[in-house]
């Protein structure tokens, strides 16, 4: 079992910065492919960014060059950088594991987090 928690979220304007981080504690996430998925209310799930084992890193086609994930498997935490932020990056974004890196990327994880809120106003 794998528990995951969130934080770093919060309001910003467009252009603007976060890093969000995730806190992995009941086994070392060194196990575990991560990665963070984000939902808004009424659509679906869309995978932002995937990290495996040995730190190879696959992203969103519209984040990529604007966000870097990163893991400390030292601090079992994982990383995401978000800079140039779009009010359509606003949603609630979830930390994810899984031993396969297949579900992180099809934002259908073993584990997930309770999510962390990213509003950014134009």
């Amino acid at each position: 079992q794998v528990q995951l928690v969130e934080s770093g979220g919060g309001s910003v304007q467009a252009g603007g910065s976060l890093k969000l981080s995730c806190a992995a504690s009941g086994d070392t996430t060194s196990r575990y492919c991560m990665g963070w998925f984000r939902q808004t209310p009424g659509k679906e799930r869309e995978g932002v960014a995937a990290i495996d084992r040995y730190g190879s890193a696959t992203y969103r086609y519209s984040v990529e060059g604007r966000f870097t994930i990163s893991r400390d498997n030292a601090k079992n935490t994982l990383y995401l950088r978000m800079n140039s932020l779009e009010p359509d990056d606003t949603a609630t974004y979830y930390c994810a594991a899984d031993r396969l890196l297949s579900r992180v990327l099809a934002s259908r994880p073993t584990y997930s987090g309770q999510g962390t809120q990213v509003t950014v106003s134009s």
